[in-house]
């Protein structure tokens, strides 16, 4: 084992509120579990769970840490006594379960990737919770496939960079909607056949127009109750609608449903932080089988919006709460060791 260190800073959000209640704190090293790795985080990336985390609305799973950050990038540090792969000094990128705005995180080993090649921490950090995000829902609940019509909302937004790239990559048609005509615009760089300006038109029109007719034969949703009638309105038959978050809402009222019966629709959905670590792991193979290679030839991969140092998460927080970044906010914690 490296000799590490009696203390670590971490950041700490109280009792919940603000961007402002993230604040700097020192405490315990976490002990890793026998299925686990000690990370030495050097980066962590900022996601939308985390700010609902932090307001008091998204608490961690039983025996998660407290700490919020559910992605990380950096160096083993150590291991648990049933850990096979993985050993000190090797750099990798994992989807924690909590802890990952610290010095030290831990994950379980099937939760933790190598650093594709070519990689860099902050790049390497910047994958995991929207990789494993798109790839269950858009490939496994949404059945997305070759030749295949989705409709990506939020197209600028971390998962919606990651699920335009990989829905290309398979060979799918990509649709988005994004609330700018520079973000537009970036939605079309990263490979959308079509990028909507929601503020400027009627999204249901569009698919309509650019489908002729016909609709979209998946969608992935994170805008929740506000979208629920008017996407179902955009779908094609046997169509799949993958509702990810609720930015807009959880309780969808007067919702005329018969779409869902006369198109043959599934609507589905899943969060990922409760799947257990075995499930977390299948996803993990499958990534690293089928986008690894990718993410190493250049062919997909994160689009990083700016850098914090740690101890200014209250601002990369802000920044995530304005909706003004194309791509993902990243933390940098740590330099690799020489």
């Amino acid at each position: 084992m490296t000799e590490l260190p009696s203390a670590m800073t971490y950041i700490d959000h109280g009792a919940g509120g603000g961007p402002d209640v993230l604040v700097p704190a020192t405490g315990p090293l976490p002990a890793p579990r026998p299925d686990e790795v000690l990370i030495r985080v050097l980066a962590a990336g900022v996601n939308r769970p985390d700010v609902q985390q932090r307001m008091g609305l998204y608490p961690p799973p039983p025996g998660a840490s407290p700490i919020a950050g559910l992605e990380v990038a950096g160096e083993v540090v150590a291991a648990g006594a049933d850990v096979r792969r993985y050993k000190a000094g090797d750099r990798v990128c994992a989807l924690a379960n909590g802890g990952g705005y610290a010095e030290y995180c831990t994950a379980p080993e099937a939760q933790a990737l190598p650093w594709p090649a070519g990689f860099d921490a902050v790049r390497a950090a910047a994958l995991p919770e929207t990789y494993f995000t798109v790839w269950a829902n858009l490939f496994g609940h949404g059945r997305l496939k070759a030749g295949d019509t989705v409709l990506i909302h939020g197209g600028t937004s971390g998962i919606g960079v990651t699920a335009i790239q990989l829905a290309k990559a398979f060979g799918a048609k990509v649709l988005t909607t994004a609330g700018s005509a520079e973000k537009c615009e970036a939605c079309r760089r990263l490979g959308a056949d079509v990028a909507i300006n929601y503020r400027d038109e009627d999204f249901v029109e569009a698919v309509k127009q650019h489908t002729g007719g016909n609709g979209v034969d998946v969608l992935l949703d994170m805008v929740g109750a506000a979208y629920f009638q008017r996407n179902l309105r955009c779908m094609a038959k046997d169509g799949r609608l993958v509702i990810i978050a609720f930015l807009q809402g959880h309780e969808a009222e007067k919702v005329d449903l018969r779409p869902i019966m006369l198109k043959r629709l599934t609507v589905t959905g899943s969060t990922m932080r409760p799947r257990t670590t075995a499930e977390k792991g299948a996803i993990a193979a499958e990534l690293e089988a089928k986008v690894w290679p990718l993410l190493a030839r250049g062919e997909c991969g994160p689009v990083i919006h700016t850098t914090f140092p740690l101890r200014e998460v209250a601002a990369a927080h802000r920044l995530m709460e304005s909706s003004t970044h194309i791509g993902k906010i990243m933390l940098t914690v740590a330099e690799p060791a020489a």
